[in-house]
């Protein structure tokens, strides 16, 4: 599941292809889609919630409100079942996505981090990033990317930064579960890259802080 995104997204994995998924983009929804989403995944696959041994939640980056969705959910779904839960960058799985699709690298990708800003990252192919992801305006870091296809709705956003965008614009459980099959199984046989703890990729303070100084007031 990812909710990193303005997309909700769910799949169900055999460990040899996806079986069912749904997704649904809306920003301001997650917490009241996520659910109804995994129940209407399961009822596709004809299965229960009791039947996965994995879950895999995108951990962004992303806005606060709507990644803390899925890493909460994932958490619970994990305890509940005495599964392990894994993460896995959300710009990874688009990545993946657009490699399936047959774009070839190297290329980027973007998504909305809002704030005139993207959250982005370089890869030399569809399964293999160049360094952390980061957050950036797209204007400055438009020179760096020039002449790589950029893929996410980032790039959509802002052209002018980004003439060659690609597709997918958002993020889908699909390949998110697609690529954790592979790096799940590569790692049972020590020779694959680690999948990430369920923790979230933020890249910005959050907006609410405490003060550092405060007011005292005291009744007279």
């Amino acid at each position: 599941m990812d909710t990193a995104t303005p997309a909700v997204t769910v799949a169900l994995h055999d460990g040899t292809s996806v079986i069912a998924s749904s997704g649904q983009v809306d920003a301001r929804r997650h917490g009241e889609l996520l659910l109804p989403a995994v129940d209407r995944v399961l009822a596709e696959a004809g299965t229960k919630l009791d039947a996965v041994t994995d879950v895999v939640v995108g951990v962004g980056p992303g806005p606060y409100t709507g990644l803390r969705v899925g890493l909460v959910t994932a958490a619970t779904f994990g305890s509940a079942l005495s599964v392990p839960v894994h993460g896995l960058c959300t710009l990874d799985g688009l990545a993946y996505a657009a490699g399936q699709e047959g774009l070839e690298g190297p290329f980027a990708v973007a998504t909305d981090a809002r704030r005139k800003e993207v959250y982005w990252a370089r890869y030399e192919d569809g399964r293999t990033r160049v360094g952390e992801p980061a957050v950036d305006r797209p204007a400055d870091i438009a020179e760096a990317l020039a002449g790589l296809p950029v893929v996410g709705a980032g790039a959509v956003l802002y052209p002018d930064a980004f003439p060659d965008a690609r597709g997918p614009e958002h993020v889908a459980a699909g390949a998110l579960a697609a690529l954790a099959a592979e790096r799940l199984a590569a790692e049972r046989l020590a020779a694959g890259r680690e999948l990430l703890p369920p923790q979230p990729l933020y890249l910005r303070r959050p907006d609410a802080q405490v003060p550092k100084n405060y007011k005292v007031v005291t009744p007279q």
